[in-house]
């Protein structure tokens, strides 16, 4: 896993990993496991959190150090305050200046209020991370919809607002080789940086040439992880495995004997 990091730090513009305690779930060892990663091969790390006011989530971001911290399915300028008021309380000014705040665009209802929660974000927050399948399916497609030319103008749409406001886009969900020619109309208009599952590269790298081979090195390594998750539980599910065993003939050697007395 290291070294498909440094491969892709080094060859394919990779500057961030990426886990979330929303719908991934991510947990603290798995976390730890993360960051130990991303420190050692000199990457940054996003956390996306479980909601606007995630307080206990935004407490850890600041512990642990991350880099980017993202709220997911704000669709409201008030859902928007929320995100502010709460990271204002968990990280002082100093704190802030470490750290980059986003909040996820991800639905059609975010979309129609982009203009004024793009003002409000202005000043307060670092940018927008468009996530284009949960909002390709918020517009009743199909998953498999997201490199289609209805969902690339929308990216632009709020490109062209972020390049306005100089507020920071990053463009995720189910990225794949097939969004590489959205992603370079994207990024002649603002792209700051794209995403995999796991994987988070700079903006500029989509121009690079071979970048199909960036986009196989990401994945490459959400299987390498995915893998080494499995065998780590799989492992502490069988640490106890002997002793069960022995407990339970002692068990039913007991039973025998009371039986037979």
């Amino acid at each position: 896993m290291l070294d498909l990091l440094r491969r892709g730090r080094d060859d394919h513009g990779v500057v961030a990993v990426k886990a979330e305690f929303e719908a991934e779930g991510t947990r603290p060892d798995e976390f730890l496991r993360l960051l130990e990663l991303a420190h050692k091969a000199d990457l940054k790390v996003a956390l996306k959190i479980g909601g606007c006011e995630a307080v206990t989530d935004l407490l850890s971001s600041r512990l642990y150090g991350i880099d980017y911290v993202i709220a997911p399915m704000v669709e409201t300028p008030y859902a928007l305050s929320k995100f502010i008021e709460a990271k204002n309380k968990t990280h002082s000014r100093d704190d802030q200046t470490a750290t980059a705040f986003l909040f996820n665009l991800e639905t059609e209802t975010t979309l129609r209020n982009l203009d004024q929660m793009a003002r409000q974000a202005k000043g307060q927050l670092d940018g927008i991370v468009f996530g284009r399948v949960d909002f390709t399916l918020s517009r009743g497609l199909a998953r498999g919809d997201v490199d289609t030319r209805a969902i690339t103008d929308a990216v632009l749409q709020v490109a062209q607002v972020a390049r306005e406001l100089d507020l920071e886009l990053v463009v995720g969900g189910s990225v794949s080789t097939a969004s590489l020619a959205a992603l370079r109309e994207i990024q002649a208009v603002r792209l700051d940086r794209f995403e995999t599952r796991k994987v988070i590269f700079a903006g500029e790298a989509v121009t690079r040439p071979g970048m199909a081979a960036g986009i196989e090195t990401a994945v490459q390594f959400e299987l390498a992880w995915l893998k080494n998750k499995r065998d780590y539980y799989a492992s502490i599910a069988q640490e106890d495995a002997s002793r069960i065993a022995m407990i339970e003939r002692r068990l039913a050697s007991n039973d025998q004997e009371r039986a037979a007395g």
